[in-house]
This record gives structure tokens, C-alpha cells and sequence, in this order.
């Protein structure tokens, strides 16, 4: 599979300008480290908008789904640092996916990725999940790398920020991953799901996003 594991960390979200080169700070010499570090995270990866909205996205991968349920992840979330605390206090527009990779093909990760956002129904996943393995499927697509779906967690998938009780249609919805070389092979790859007469009424949103930076577990500190 072209990510490791089988687990997904998604977030993404704005931070006020004032705030922006701290925020930035913070991502690069702290967080995705600190994050990677964790027993079953596997690796990160960070993203700023090209076309899109929040301006900034993080992907984190893990061994499992249940990592993102386990004592060293929920351990870690009750002990954030002050700098983390001081961070996560001015996220704006925060979305936060615990997903399960339900489907993943291709071999590779790209340099830009698109990014769409599925609201299944309710009684109709099985079938949308098929319509989407005969979508993603990157080797008919020039600058197309792999493909991915993440389907969310609907109790897990809360917003760290304080207001993360307060009730959330879309905690459940799908997000679909086209890893590409460059930012320009993604929006055709995105047509056929954005625009296919079946799948159109369920996109919610759908951006374009542009690597910054990725970090794996063999990239830690040793020692």
C-alpha cells in the first residue's frame, strides 16, 4: 500500500495571520516529530492550500485504526505542551478526521495532493465505497500517483479546540486522497468523482494542497 498502515490522523485548519509564523514554528520543530514518536504512528505529512480551505492540512498514518484510540495516543492528547496548548487555542475552521484506509492503490506519494470531501448516506455505503474502488484508480491517469479513501469515525472525530462537544453532521463523512507530482494532474483526476452525476450531490468540499514537508518514524532522533 502506498501508506503505511492502516490508520489515519486528518487535520486541517486556518490560523490568524498574526499568528501564522508561530503556528508554522510549532508544526516544524515540534509537533510532527512529537506526533511520529507515538507507538503505532507510522508518519507525517504537511500541506498548505493551493485551492483550497483550511490553508493548512496534516495526514498522519498509524499501524492501525486502534492506535488512534490507544493509552499512548490518548496519553499524549492529555499531555500537550504549553507551546502545543498556546497553538491549538487559535486553530480556526478545525476539521479533524479519525479514519479507517479502507481503500488505497497505487504506489507512492506525490508532491501535491487533492483532497475531497464525501458525505456517505446512511444507508448507502457499501455502495459507495464500491463506485469509489472503480474510481481510484490512479494507473490511466498521467501525474497521478496512488489514491486513497478515509472513512471517518463518526464518534472519534472531534476537534481538539473547545468546541469539540458541540454536535457535527459531517464527523462522519469520507475524504478521498489523490496524490499527484504536481499540483496541475489533480483537478481532471478530481472531475471524475466531483463531477460524476452519482457522486456530485454527496462532495461537501474539495481543495488542492501542496507538500511542505513529510517526516517517517526512521527519520526520528535514534537514541
Amino acid at each position: 500500500m502506498p501508506i503505511a498502515g492502516q490508520g489515519m490522523l486528518l487535520t486541517s485548519m486556518d490560523i490568524d495571520s498574526l499568528h501564522e509564523a508561530e503556528f508554522n514554528r510549532w508544526y516544524d520543530r515540534e509537533h510532527l516529530e512529537e506526533r511520529v514518536a507515538i507507538d503505532g504512528f507510522e508518519e507525517a505529512r504537511r500541506y498548505v492550500a493551493q485551492d483550497g480551505r483550511p490553508k493548512y492540512l496534516s495526514l498522519y498514518s498509524t499501524t492501525t485504526f486502534d492506535v488512534l484510540e490507544s493509552p499512548a495516543y490518548r496519553t499524549a492528547l492529555a499531555n500537550q505542551t504549553d507551546w502545543s496548548k498556546a497553538n491549538i487555542a487559535r486553530f480556526q475552521n478545525m476539521i479533524r478526521g479519525v479514519a479507517r484506509i479502507t481503500i488505497s492503490r497505487g504506489v507512492g506519494r506525490g508532491a501535491a495532493l487533492g483532497i475531497i470531501r464525501l458525505r456517505p448516506p446512511a444507508d448507502g455505503a457499501d455502495k459507495l465505497r464500491a463506485a469509489l474502488r472503480e474510481q481510484l484508480d490512479p494507473s490511466a491517469r498521467d501525474g497521478i500517483i496512488s489514491m486513497h479513501l478515509l472513512e471517518n469515525d463518526p464518534v472519534l472525530s472531534k476537534p481538539l479546540t473547545p468546541d469539540a462537544e458541540k454536535a457535527d453532521p459531517g464527523a462522519g463523512d469520507w475524504f478521498v486522497l489523490i496524490d499527484a507530482t504536481d499540483v496541475s494532474a489533480v483537478p481532471a483526476a478530481a472531475a471524475a468523482i466531483t463531477g460524476n452525476a452519482a457522486l456530485k450531490p454527496l462532495v461537501v468540499t474539495s481543495g488542492v494542497y501542496r507538500l511542505l514537508w513529510d517526516i517517517a518514524k526512521s527519520d526520528l532522533p535514534r537514541g
